[in-house]
């Protein structure tokens, strides 16, 4: 574990490789550069990087670091899963200071939940008080 790095330092971002990645996700198809980097921006972000420095893994977090936040983009480079960055990306995201004391933290994952329980998060007891605007398609 000690051979990756976790920083919450949005300078360390290589955002090639992140673009690379997420604009070949499900969720994030095609998104363009430029809409890339203003999530960037207006995020708290988490890259994990190996020995060499290079970008192995990523996170984003959408917050008002007082009453809630999202969690969202996490992804680990298919080389480098199974080794633990995942987990290593989480612990920091949920012991970072300006997500203490969020009264709802949110995320949403198809295939990931045994992961994300470790970290406290669990099935929505009410559903039916979540409501959306999804635009699956919005890049292409």
């Amino acid at each position: 574990m000690n051979e990756f790095k976790i920083s919450s330092n949005p300078n360390d971002l290589d955002i090639e490789v992140i673009h690379s990645f997420m604009s070949k996700t499900s969720w994030a198809k095609n998104i363009p550069l430029e809409t890339f980097k203003k999530s960037i921006t207006n995020s708290l972000v988490f890259g994990a990087y190996n020995q060499l420095g290079e970008q192995v893994g990523f996170a984003r977090v959408i917050t008002d670091k007082a009453t809630f936040a999202y969690l969202g983009d996490v992804f680990v480079a298919e080389l480098y899963r199974g080794l633990g960055i995942s987990k290593l990306l989480m612990q920091a995201v949920v012991s970072h200071p300006d997500l203490q004391g969020l009264r709802r933290f949110m995320l949403a994952t198809s295939d990931a939940h045994g992961l994300y329980s470790q970290f406290g998060f669990q099935s929505l007891e009410n559903p039916d008080i979540i409501m959306q605007i999804w635009q699956p398609n919005i890049y292409d």
